[in-house]
């Protein structure tokens, strides 16, 4: 991630320079674990983190603050909500459906936050300069009409609800949890370390051992996240049940 870390090296450098602020795309995980790497070397530019609601996995990097800028200047985020004309005759879609109708469209996955899906339809965040596009241009997912339009939901509305569950561990270890959330093997949820699909607090973690937190979030793609939430004691065969909260 050299060169991703040297195009922030760029935005900040230009923001401070220039005195104005400076925008990356949405940014995946693993981008963003770079700069949170790297986030000590970038702070005279004060970066700030937003992907247009508290749950969003992919974000943009904004440079420069109002207080030494002397302006105020938003992230280049709108939200668009994407709906079947006739619901009587939709199909069941998914995130996947949503994305591959966006990517047909030409749209770079750069210039496309996140997608929220709930009873069919689904809150997309985009990079302001391609909604007006989207809105004009996305007619179909899969064989279903939809209808577009620009909204500004409040976070609980788009965000997915989390459910809390109890598992049995024999320790709060983080690949312990994640073999249990998600019904792996223990030497499965191992392995994930090691090719950079698990990731803690927004870094990619690599250290298997680890142990949770009340309040962190973790993510493993191509599974899902989950926040550990708590230890609730030991149960009657030794083991420690701990809540985790599991965004499904």
């Amino acid at each position: 991630m050299k060169e991703e870390l040297q195009r922030f090296r760029e935005l900040a450098d230009r923001s401070f320079q220039k005195g104005q602020f400076t925008f990356t795309d949405f940014l995946s995980m693993a981008e963003l674990s770079v700069f949170y790497e790297n986030e000590n070397e970038l702070a005279y530019a004060h970066p700030e983190v937003y992907g247009g609601c508290e749950a969003a996995e992919r974000k943009m990097i904004r440079f420069g603050n109002a207080e030494e800028l002397g302006y105020e200047q938003e992230f280049p985020i709108k939200v668009l909500k994407i709906r079947p004309q006739n619901r009587k005759f939709a199909d069941d879609l998914g995130h996947r459906d949503f994305l591959g109708a966006l990517m047909n469209l030409g749209i770079r996955r750069e210039m496309l936050g996140d997608i929220f899906v709930k009873e069919n339809e689904a809150f997309l965040f985009c990079r302001d300069s391609i909604a007006e596009f989207i809105e004009e241009n996305l007619s179909k997912v899969r064989h279903t009409n939809v209808r577009v339009e620009e909204t500004v939901p409040e976070d609980e509305m788009i965000a997915p609800t989390p459910e809390d569950e109890v598992i049995q561990v024999s320790s709060c270890r983080i690949d312990a949890c994640i073999s249990r959330v998600y019904h792996l093997s223990r030497q499965d949820a191992v392995e994930l370390f090691p090719t950079g699909l698990v990731f803690l607090n927004g870094r990619c973690c690599t250290e298997n051992a680890k142990t949770l937190k009340p309040g962190d979030l973790v993510a493993v793609r191509g599974y899902g996240r989950f926040e550990f939430a708590e230890e609730l004691g030991i149960s009657k065969k030794g083991k420690l049940n701990c809540r985790v909260r599991v965004y499904r």
